[in-house]
């Protein structure tokens, strides 16, 4: 596969932005050119284009696989495995989204509320350091609901409650 100078620039950038949010730079580099791909890529072909070792390749897709944003894709009369991404951005940022909740906000609602239920029988938690644990279950908890409320919503209106943007605030301020 050749990538031309446009597609180099969006998976290096890609890779780049994906460290940032915490995602090995091959995960997202190997992401981004399946995304860019109009058809399914075998990991071979992902190394070779990528020059990134193939055991490399093959986690990153298993990663990548994990996180429901590659799936494999079988091709007529080729035993290897080839992949594809997920092609719709909205599709992509809402299994994002999801991933990032289950990973991250779930677990420490859970141990949120875990804190709380141990508070009612501590008293040697000091109160600013008590409120503070109780004003994050609530947010979180709040956070949590509010995720699950957008998420069952359609794309078509999520897309026009982000470009609505501030305007919003203006109707639920009057």
């Amino acid at each position: 596969m050749i990538l031309t100078p446009v597609m180099q620039s969006f998976v290096l950038h890609w890779g780049e932005m994906g460290n940032r949010w915490g995602m090995n730079r091959s995960v997202a580099q190997i992401h981004a050119l399946l995304y860019l791909s109009h058809e399914p890529i075998s990991a071979e072909t992902i190394a070779d284009t990528l020059h990134i070792a193939r055991s490399n390749v093959s986690n990153s897709l298993k990663e990548l696989q994990n996180w429901e944003l590659v799936s494999v894709a079988q091709q007529l009369g080729d035993r290897r495995a080839h992949f594809v991404a997920k092609s719709d951005i909205w599709d992509i940022l809402t299994t994002i989204a999801d991933g990032r909740k289950r990973r991250e906000i779930d677990p420490t609602l859970t141990l949120l509320r875990d804190c709380a239920t141990q508070l009612s029988a501590d008293s040697s938690t000091p109160c600013i350091a008590r409120q503070r644990i109780e004003n994050m279950l609530e947010f979180t908890t709040d956070f949590s609901g509010w995720y699950e409320q957008m998420r069952s919503l359609p794309n078509r209106t999520l897309f026009k409650l982000m470009h609505m943007g501030a305007k919003i605030g203006k109707l639920i301020s009057t």
